[in-house]
């Protein structure tokens, strides 16, 4: 669920004066993204129609209950899920993912622009896609009642929540239904009827059921190996009709994690499958915390010990019971855990290599390969596969794969500095008439660039200008608001007597 926590109505002139699309395409350009699509890529749409017919070699499983379930305004529908119970106890379950390869070939103009900003960026005024929105939000989207050729990957779970088979093959898929993780979140939590649309399809009810049981033990599973237990607070900005800025704060329910772990389970899936094959490929890694020490330090100010030595399983038992003992706090220190544990990054995995893993998600091989209409190295993965698939070489020479994997990591952190900037610049705008309000916040960063500190409401981020010696990550404190620039994204306070 996203609950609204702070709306404000802007005057059209103000809106107009801070025209936040055409800002968002200055600050990608700033960071080295493409905004626009050349004219190559709009030849090539001409002539880009779906596919007739499905290849012989994909297997026709547009019978089985496949949903999809994402934000209430997502057009971009990259996977479907199904699952069902055995006889024996075990579970089958089934993650469908767009083939956009088929329509989207190597080297093409459309291939190029989409290696170039390798991921779709969020604004609160615009989305700019990977793809042009034909595909992205047609032809290569796995839209409902429509028919649609994907990749599958079929899992064994068993009654433990532990992975024991999984395979990958090319499929004919159709979506029977179009759910938001409002909806299906609200309905399983016991918050809401059930929706309309799963009423409407006979099964589908006692599908997501399962899906869900299956979910619950994959989760319990990850977690007792010590994924990490974490909710991020931080809040996306919207302008709705030109008129009014909303801030949401994103709400984990059992609907988002439905979708998250049966995608980490398929991202696992293919990751390993890749690395039986022994050909370089993609790993999405997130290294040891080079700051555990102010993890530990923080733990200890909650009367709780870590060990000296990184360990992801001290750490998520630290979080459990501090999300037990404290659920309203419990955001903010998921925030001050994420910061501190760095970020995640692309990088070529060689046969033979010993893995670096995914800290967070506790996980020895981890690739992104789910959302291929809006991250390029799931693309790329994708097209490894159905390389080995056919039994011919891999597309991408190993000097290729660590060109893009560098290339991805740069394009994905400047990306999340544009959607930070804008959203950062919708929060300004929303604030503007709010100078010397205070506010209590938690710090978020601090370093030689500044120290940086998050208000809880509304949930916005700023830079404190003033009175920020000795804090510290975790800090918490008082600020008063000192002034805003919308068009840079500058919130500014400084440290409030309290």
């Amino acid at each position: 669920m996203r609950k609204i926590r702070h709306r404000k109505r802007i005057p059209p002139k103000e809106m107009e004066t801070y025209n936040l699309e055409v800002l968002a395409k200055q600050i990608m350009h700033a960071f080295g993204l493409q905004p626009e699509f050349p004219k190559a890529v709009y030849e090539q749409l001409l002539l880009t129609t779906e596919p007739a017919h499905a290849p012989k070699e994909y297997e026709d499983l547009r019978s089985l209950l496949w949903c999809s379930i994402d934000n209430d305004d997502s057009r971009d529908l990259d996977q479907l899920t199904f699952a069902q119970k055995n006889e024996n106890g075990d579970y089958t379950l089934f993650v469908a993912i767009a083939d956009v390869d088929a329509l989207v070939t190597k080297g093409s103009a459309i291939d190029h622009h989409a290696q170039i900003n390798t991921t779709s960026v969020y604004t609160p005024a615009k989305t700019f896609s990977m793809l042009p929105e034909k595909l992205s939000t047609d032809l290569t989207s796995l839209n409902e009642a429509q028919d649609r050729v994907a990749l599958v990957v079929k899992m064994t779970m068993n009654p433990n929540g532990e992975i024991t088979d999984g395979s990958i093959f090319q499929a004919l898929v159709q979506n029977h239904a179009k759910l938001t993780y409002n909806g299906v979140g609200d309905w399983l939590e016991g918050q809401a009827p059930i929706p309309e649309k799963i009423v409407q399809v006979p099964g589908l009810e006692e599908a997501l059921q399962c899906q869900h049981e299956a979910a619950q033990m994959l989760k319990q599973r990850r977690h007792s190996l010590g994924a990490l237990t974490l909710e991020s607070p931080e809040a996306e900005a919207k302008i709705i009709e030109n008129t009014e800025v909303i801030l949401e704060l994103p709400q984990h329910n059992f609907a988002s994690q439905l979708i998250e772990h049966f995608m980490i389970a398929a991202n696992g899936v293919m990751a390993n499958t890749l690395k039986l094959a022994k050909i370089p490929s993609l790993r999405r890694v997130v290294r040891v915390p080079k700051r555990w020490d102010r993890i530990v330090e923080i733990a200890s100010s909650l009367k709780e010990t870590l060990p000296e030595e990184p360990n992801s399983k001290a750490l998520e038992n630290f979080l459990v019971k501090r999300k037990k003992a404290d659920p309203e706090s419990f955001p903010d220190l998921s925030l001050t855990v994420i910061k501190l544990l760095g970020r995640g990054e692309y990088i070529v995995e060689n046969p033979g290599d010993t893995p670096i893993g995914h800290f967070g998600l506790a996980l020895p091989q981890y690739a992104h390969t789910t959302a291929p209409n809006r991250r390029f190295p799931d693309l790329i993965a994708q097209r490894q596969y159905k390389a080995c698939l056919k039994g011919s070489p891999s597309p991408y020479s190993l000097q290729e794969l660590q060109m893009l994997a560098d290339h991805c990591t740069k394009q994905e952190d400047a990306s999340i500095k544009v959607e930070r900037h804008m959203n950062k610049s919708a929060a300004a705008l929303l604030l503007s008439s709010h100078i010397g309000t205070e506010y209590h916040g938690i710090v978020t960063g601090a370093g030689s660039k500044g120290t940086w500190v998050r208000v809880f409401d509304p949930p916005v981020e700023g830079k404190i200008i003033q009175g920020f010696e000795k804090l510290d990550v975790g800090d918490r404190v008082f600020v008063m608001l000192e002034s805003v620039d919308v068009p840079r994204g500058y919130i500014n306070f400084v440290r409030a007597k309290k």
